[in-house]
């Protein structure tokens, strides 16, 4: 072979080389960017995918029952009566655990402590005419509404206030943690609120002078002002809201069969005759 032959193979060969060369990488890059496509696309699928979860079945503190945390002094909904505790949530409460095929245990305790409780799982659920609001939201869910309540205000009947605008600058009692305490601490300052462990505290704080009105639920208020001379309700209403049951954010399904059983409740109108039990229209 002449040196000019020699050259021209060596070319040749180099030249076959780089075109494989080239070819490998072509293909390699194709794979990789289908790779990297088909990826994509299934992060974007997997993205708009749903993230919830099933409820699931209902969790219980106990096995077999339905533990309801609540505050029994507040009547009609939650109260003694012969060392057992009756009332709107007591009964609702209990018409709910059988349709869950459980058995209803009431543990009473302060109603600054029940979400708590709800919220560690000590009990499954809070029922003690408890408001839902935005900042309880935050630590717990709520089931829908079975009740729409009224917050009123209580003074003396010789009292110069006349409604909630004369309320600025007074010492007005409340339960403590409830939303009548939020509503008024809100409006009136923390200075000028007066808490209590239980509204018939504050009512007794009021007939003796301590304070000067007291907030709370319109239907407590009726049993309160009954049983102590010299008390009146104001007409005008200074809130108005509802009530739910307070389940553990980790409690989904029972949350979800709660409502179902409320639902079947309204329908079937037991829980309407609960309430006109304790409550008779006016």
């Amino acid at each position: 072979m002449t040196k000019f032959k020699k050259i021209l193979a060596v070319v040749l060969a180099g030249a076959m080389l780089m075109a494989f060369a080239a070819c490998g990488d072509k293909n390699s890059s194709s794979e990789t960017e289908s790779k990297n496509d088909t990826q994509s696309a299934a992060t974007e699928a997997g993205d708009s995918a749903t993230t919830d979860e099933p409820a699931g079945e209902p969790k219980y503190a106990t096995a077999g029952k339905l533990t309801m945390a609540t505050n029994a002094s507040f009547p009609p909904y939650e109260y003694y009566e012969n060392e057992q505790i009756i009332g709107i949530d007591a009964e609702v409460a209990a018409l709910i655990a059988d349709k869950l095929g459980v058995e209803l245990e009431i543990k009473d305790m302060e109603f600054g402590s029940i979400i708590g409780a709800v919220q560690t799982g000590a009990v499954d659920i809070g029922m003690a005419g408890m408001t839902v609001t935005e900042d309880r939201l935050k630590t717990i869910d709520f089931t829908d509404s079975y009740a729409t309540a009224v917050q009123v205000i209580i003074v003396k009947e010789d009292s110069e206030i006349a409604s909630a605008d004369d309320l600025e600058g007074k010492t007005v009692g409340v339960q403590e943690n409830t939303t009548g305490d939020i509503y008024a601490t809100d409006d009136l300052g923390e200075g000028n609120v007066k808490r209590y462990n239980k509204g018939n505290d504050a009512v007794a704080a009021l007939a003796s002078g301590v304070v000067d009105a007291v907030i709370i639920d319109n239907e407590p208020a009726k049993s309160f002002v009954a049983a102590n001379d010299g008390l009146k309700i104001l007409d005008t209403s200074y809130a108005d809201e509802q009530y739910a049951i307070a389940v553990s954010k980790d409690n989904k399904g029972l949350t979800e069969a709660i409502n179902k059983a409320l639902s079947e409740l309204k329908e079937d109108g037991s829980l309407d005759k609960i309430v006109e039990k304790y409550i008779p229209a006016e």
